[in-house]
């Protein structure tokens, strides 16, 4: 007789109570509600509207968690703002240096806000760092950029591509962050612009970009780039979360702005269900399962609306014979 164990190698265990993490397929018996259980993947994939900003921005910058994200720049020179997954609200938090279409790495209570752009071609060198109340000048980039892809840590940040001076069409450079001064690294493979990053500094994924609006896809692994594979949609300027290995690509310049949305998996790029408003510039922060878009340039003019996203989460869910 076929049995589970003879399947898969291992029996079935039993627990007290359900596991966690969970992984997909993962099978076992609660025996304190006797009951077989199974991880599976619960299928929301679905944008869904969210508190909206206290006005119309564009080039606007953030970081976070779709519960937990802070913004700064673009419309809101000097201001930051904090999200808590159902409104927006001021803190009394100044940015020393407000700029618009700047990178950023790290989490709510620990961020780096890098480079960005002042007026017209004033490329931004600048660097600050975020400790949940308050920003502080940091060492400054060697390169100054704006539109440059960024992801990390705030003690172990990446930023790659951007427009820069002379040539604002993009730029190949990469620069990494130790805590203590930003080093040149790997080039990236193509000048671009208006890339998006996910990661950490030594497990990044960056895709898209312009001045020649690309598909690419490319993997970091700390010092050197490696292609991966393209996207489905053509874009700049566009949004992103999540990590190398789990990452959600959202909106964008075509042109015109996209309400395009794309979910990788390591492996290949799908296309999931679009925004309710295409958008370019910035504004997201998240993860693959939670994700957040806020602000932005609509085309042919800037939106206050916030969408949140909620992707397809492991769900446990008990067997029965019915």
């Amino acid at each position: 007789m076929t049995t589970y164990k003879g399947i898969n190698g291992f029996a079935v265990q039993s627990v007290a109570s359900d596991p966690s993490p969970l992984d997909e397929g993962q099978v076992w018996y609660n025996n304190a509600s006797y009951a077989f259980k199974l991880a599976t993947f619960s299928t929301v994939n679905a944008w869904a509207t969210g508190g909206n900003l206290p006005s119309a921005v564009n080039g606007i910058t953030a970081f976070g968690t779709q519960t937990a994200t802070i913004a700064f720049g673009g419309g809101y020179p000097t201001t930051t703002l904090s999200y808590n997954g159902t409104a927006w609200s001021s803190l009394p938090a100044t940015v020393a240096n407000g700029s618009y279409y700047a990178g950023a790495a790290g989490i709510d209570t620990a961020a780096l806000k890098i480079g960005g752009e002042y007026s017209g071609t004033a490329y931004a060198t600048g660097v600050e760092s975020w400790n949940g109340s308050i920003w502080t000048s940091s060492p400054s980039l060697n390169t100054g950029r704006s539109f440059n892809a960024a992801n990390g840590t705030q003690a172990a940040a990446i930023t790659t591509g951007g427009q820069t001076a002379p040539s604002p069409g993009g730029t190949n450079s990469t620069e990494i962050w130790n805590s203590t001064a930003w080093t040149a690294s790997g080039n990236y493979p193509a000048s671009r612009n208006g890339m998006y990053s996910v990661g950490t500094q030594t497990a990044t994924l960056c895709f898209a970009g312009g001045a020649s609006v690309s598909t690419d896809s490319n993997t970091f692994n700390g010092s050197t780039w490696t292609a991966a594979p393209n996207m489905n949609t053509a874009r700049y300027m566009l949004g992103g979360a999540g990590i190398q290995t789990l990452a959600l690509a959202y909106g964008g310049l075509i042109p015109p702005v996209s309400a395009a949305t794309e979910s990788y998996n390591g492996v290949t790029w799908t296309s999931v269900p679009s925004l309710s408003v295409g958008r370019r510039s910035y504004g997201s922060s998240g993860s693959q399962t939670a994700a957040l878009y806020a602000g932005g340039d609509a085309g042919p003019a800037s939106t206050n609306s916030t969408e949140e996203w909620t992707g397809s989460l492991l769900a446990v869910k008990t067997i029965t014979t019915s």
